[in-house]
């Protein structure tokens, strides 16, 4: 029973895969680094004068622009993973709780149904006193 525990112990509290990457980053690990590398031409002109008269000039240039991307993929362990999920549903509940008090805000006043109650008292001031 000793050992089942044991082993139960282990599992539950063994380092993370962060702590290993951080472990073999610090003993000399590289990690692979691909580049690709981007070519954008451009064309480019500058009026010149030449004898009266204005020439456009064009020129040819490109420029490279070199992209790395590190191929090292660390997985996120299930307690970084739960802080990720309710960093997000807070955020949707209170981008929710901003919408709902826009729209109370901009809701205008029902000014109709109070010109109706108003014509509806003064009609009837107006028969109580053709009949008394």
């Amino acid at each position: 029973m000793r050992i089942y525990s044991f082993i139960c112990v282990l599992t539950l509290f063994s380092c993370s895969a962060n702590y290993h990457y951080q472990k073999a980053l610090k003993k000399g690990l590289k990690p692979l680094i691909s580049s690709d590398t981007i070519r954008i031409a451009t064309i480019d002109s500058v009026p010149m004068v030449v004898h009266d008269t204005i020439v456009y000039e064009r020129y040819f240039s490109s420029k490279d622009t070199v992209i790395h991307y590190e191929n090292v993929f660390v997985p996120k362990t299930r307690l970084e993973t739960r802080i990720e999920y309710k960093i997000h549903r807070d955020t949707i509940r209170y981008e929710t709780r901003v919408e709902v008090q826009k729209a109370k805000a901009s809701k205008q006043p029902n000014y109709l149904l109070w010109v109706f109650l108003i014509v509806l008292v003064l009609a009837a001031m107006q028969l109580i006193k053709k009949f008394l």
